[in-house]
């Protein structure tokens, strides 16, 4: 089914973009689909799309070429963070990262008259960030490494599943083909 909609060997191969990441791409185990490759890019793809907010698709690619998992799967992947998840996952990230951290304290300095120069809204701007950037980072690892395994996992049961639903339907195709004897 995801055969029809990916591209063909030969216009991956011909492309002046692809050409530059040298003889590597053209391995075949990268774009096959195949249980072990695609188990593999997913895991990757919801690796770099839960760790990091930018690059996702290029650092998937990348490790995809080096563990010659499914390149497009890969990269496809990465969407399980896009601009509809961002909030839910961060806001998750940050609750797993501040359940782990012990909390930190900032002191806030207010001025007197509740006017921030640009310099005073940088340093309030810096104190939030690391308040709340530790927990985020940290629930954001714990995301990744989870959903990677979970994920890696996941596809190998469902590929699992799935063949072994064609197999008791192929029986049943074969069985109900037979004839009865009839003594």
């Amino acid at each position: 089914m995801i055969k029809r909609f990916l591209p063909t060997r030969e216009s991956i191969q011909q492309n002046r973009l692809i050409q530059r990441l040298g003889p590597r791409i053209h391995d075949p185990l990268l774009w096959q689909v195949n249980r072990n490759s695609v188990a593999r890019g997913v895991a990757i793809g919801v690796f770099f799309g839960l760790l990091i907010p930018v690059a996702q698709i290029p650092a998937a690619v990348l490790l995809s070429l080096t563990v010659r998992a499914n390149v497009w799967v890969a990269a496809l992947s990465t969407l399980i963070s896009n601009p509809f998840t961002y909030g839910p996952l961060y806001i998750l990230a940050y609750r797993i990262g501040a359940s782990i951290l012990p909390p930190v304290v900032v002191e806030r300095q207010v001025p007197d008259d509740h006017a921030l120069t640009v310099l005073q809204w940088i340093v309030e701007g810096v104190n939030w960030l690391t308040g709340i950037g530790r927990p985020l980072v940290l629930g954001m690892m714990i995301m990744a490494v989870i959903g990677a395994v979970v994920s890696y996992f996941g596809v190998l049961l469902g590929w699992r599943i799935n063949v072994l639903i064609k197999r008791r339907r192929k029986q049943q195709r074969n069985n109900a083909r037979r004839p009865t004897d009839a003594s």
